[in-house]
């Protein structure tokens, strides 16, 4: 254990005489989460739309100010005609156009129904399904205010309603704000890049600047030696994510429903993984250029089989399988588990043992692969 402990110490000097290293460390995870909470998020915000309003209503005029109202939307242009719509989506001028057809009030007040055309630029799946969803909803909104205000023939107003009345509630995240889901998961991405780059390097800087065959000579063994290059950087990652909740926190007002403790807990048994598996990479690689390629390869393949960027569930079932594999995934679900649903150790308890046992494997693999390394 002494052993250790000079190692560690050792290798702590080591860290914060390099001015840049303690600066990817500590101030480059604060940063990117700023930014990242901000710009990764599939909100729709400021929709540029073209109206077509051929009606030229009081009524037609409430359905574009209800539009206008929110912060979804934004009215560029007003035309006359539909003359203009085909140059305006090509060009990506506007993401959507609203047609009101002649005759829109009068066909309320007559028959109790109108109809209304969106025409949206669905290029991007995702953003044209996100403003759609926007639109029915502010539509569905003022209809029935229509509902309630307009005057209608007796005809109308005997007419049947639907059979169903259909009422929604949104659980955990009442207000729909995306940080509440994005910012958990970058907090997990970026402390696995910053652990697994810096730890990739490792072993690779020490045999580059000569150091790694006197430490090689000394009576350590492989196991201390592993130790104590895992335990300074896996105390300064706790470090960087205890700063990473505290701005979610401050900053976005992310939700803690559920025990800190348990978020602690996985996030040491998963740092265990994320550096073990840096280390592993730094025992078979020569170069800290080569660890960089492959420790990117491993973070691109890492992120992408998450569901940080796309749901699982959405994956062909082969993907599904491997990203069972994947750390990542399962330290992001704990997060938004506890966190955002306030889930407790009967929910969170399996995945929590599996990070433990995936870090004592990866562990293994690292020790080996450096006692073959020296050989």
């Amino acid at each position: 254990m002494r052993t250790v402990f000079f190692l560690v110490r050792k290798e702590f000097l080591q860290i914060f005489r390099d001015r840049t290293t303690v600066f990817q460390i500590l101030l480059i995870p604060v940063v990117q989460l700023l930014v990242l909470a901000n710009a990764a998020t599939f909100d729709v915000k400021q929709v540029a739309m073209m109206v077509v309003d051929e009606d030229r209503t009081t009524v037609s005029a409430g359905l574009v100010q209800r539009l206008e109202g929110g912060r979804q939307f934004r009215v560029l242009r007003y035309e006359p005609t539909d003359a203009g719509v085909d140059h305006a989506l090509l060009d990506r001028e506007v993401t959507a156009v609203l047609h009101i057809p002649r005759h829109f009030e009068e066909d309320l007040v007559r028959r109790g129904r109108a109809p209304v055309q969106l025409v949206l630029n669905s290029e991007e799946g995702a953003t044209a399904g996100i403003v759609q969803s926007y639109a029915l909803s502010i539509l569905g909104a003022y209809a029935r205010e229509l509902d309630r205000t307009l005057p209608r023939l007796e005809a109308t107003r005997t007419a049947r309603v639907a059979p169903l009345d259909l009422r929604t509630q949104r659980w955990f995240n009442p207000t729909r704000n995306y940080k509440h889901w994005m910012v958990p998961a970058l907090m997990v991405s970026l402390t696995t890049i910053i652990g697994l780059l810096l730890t990739a390097q490792n072993i690779t800087r020490e045999n580059e600047l000569g150091t790694l065959e006197q430490l090689n000579v000394t009576p350590m063994t492989k196991v201390q030696f592993i130790a104590a290059k895992l335990i300074p950087f896996w105390l300064l990652s706790l470090l960087i994510f205890t700063i990473g909740l505290t701005i979610g926190k401050l900053v976005f007002g992310i939700p803690m429903r559920g025990n800190l403790l348990l978020v602690y807990l996985a996030a040491m048994a998963y740092l265990v993984v994320v550096l073990g598996l840096g280390l592993w990479i730094s025992t078979i690689t020569r170069t800290q250029q080569q660890a960089m390629f492959v420790a990117f390869f491993v973070i691109l393949i890492f992120l992408l089989m998450s569901g940080l960027f796309t749901p699982v569930d959405s994956m062909p079932r082969w993907a599904q399988y491997a990203a069972e594999a994947n750390p990542v995934k399962h330290f992001v679900a704990v997060m938004r588990a506890v966190l955002v649903r306030g889930a407790g150790l009967e929910t969170v308890g399996r995945p929590i043992l599996g990070l433990g046992v995936a870090g004592i494997g990866v562990l293994a693999l690292a020790v080996g692969r450096y006692r073959k390394s020296v050989a």
